[in-house]
């Protein structure tokens, strides 16, 4: 399935920078996001590096999940591209 990165995950204060805020498609609403979570997220580099994260929860009430990432997260270049959920 095919995700949309969003966002990193924050408030008005502070930026997460291991966990994104990704929009699946053909997903609409919780319960849809809700069926995801457990998954793997790999995002690949223009090079062909692979970051991989898992799906946490549903965030919000129209089908954006979180994926926290390991230690480093992603980079700032990765907003707006997409990543593989398997």
């Amino acid at each position: 399935m095919k995700a949309v990165i969003s966002n990193y995950r924050g408030s008005h204060n502070t930026q997460v920078n291991n966990q994104m805020i990704v929009l699946p498609e053909g997903v609409s609403t919780r319960e849809d996001a809700a069926k995801i979570e457990g998954k793997k997220a790999i995002w690949t580099t223009s090079s062909g590096k692979t970051i991989e994260g898992i799906v946490t929860k549903p965030h919000g009430n129209k089908g954006a999940v979180r994926v926290r990432f390991d230690q480093g997260g992603l980079p700032g270049q990765a907003l707006g591209t997409s990543l593989e959920i398997k």
